[in-house]
């Protein structure tokens, strides 16, 4: 439950403040990011905090399976909390084209197709993980902060906007708003963020060693 609503709220948060700052900016593309930005930034903080000490507040299947892949949760919890982050995803996005007065089922046709882009998702989910698993290992209360913070950043220095989460790519292909993505550079994206969470957990490793032994 704590997965699927945390999920809701951020992409309500995403997508919300993607058609508010586009509306309220006059065009100026630069002050729509900044305000979806900020919004998704501080959204990140709040969630983590309250729904952290339930689920873990992952929100992100890449963040579920590299935490279960060290060894910090049950691989068979896996599957379900994907599942809830999937469907909180998807219920978010609903809610914010509600709250809006927009068509409730959306196909986004917003491209995001290039090199770059691709190359940006995985630098920008491998530094979202070194920012959690570095946040475990020496600061653990700060954590909704330094991801809060990263996102915040990535917004800006990734060519992609930093999705840097499945769940997240698949249900803003839901949305043809600001912050969409067509369903045909979904998969790209996905590949890529893998990639950089597999990069990730090998860092992670040897700055950070542990018992990677999983629980049952």
């Amino acid at each position: 439950m704590a997965e699927a609503l945390g999920s809701a709220f951020l992409l309500a948060a995403v997508v919300g403040s993607g058609v508010m700052g586009a509306r309220l900016a006059g065009g100026n593309v630069a002050i729509a990011l900044l305000a979806n930005t900020i919004a998704t930034g501080a959204a990140l903080v709040v969630l983590i905090a309250v729904f952290g000490p339930i689920s873990g507040a992952h929100f992100n299947p890449v963040v579920t399976g590299a935490l279960a892949i060290a060894g910090r949760m049950p691989r068979r919890e896996i599957a379900p909390y994907v599942a809830a982050q999937v469907l909180g995803g998807v219920l978010g996005v609903v809610l914010a084209h509600a709250m809006f007065d927009l068509a409730l089922l959306q196909v986004s046709t917003t491209l995001r197709a290039s090199t770059g882009q691709w190359i940006a998702e995985g630098v920008a989910t491998l530094g979202l993980l070194i920012a959690i698993f570095g946040g475990l290992a020496a600061a653990p209360k700060a954590v909704p902060a330094l991801v809060g913070l990263y996102i915040t950043s990535a917004y800006w220095f990734t060519a992609s906007t930093s999705f840097a989460n499945p769940a997240v790519t698949l249900a803003r292909a839901l949305t043809d708003t600001f912050a969409g993505i067509a369903p045909a550079s979904v998969p790209a994206f996905i590949v890529a963020q893998c990639v950089g969470a597999a990069v990730a957990l090998v860092l992670a490793r040897a700055l950070w060693p542990q018992d990677d032994a999983p629980p049952a």
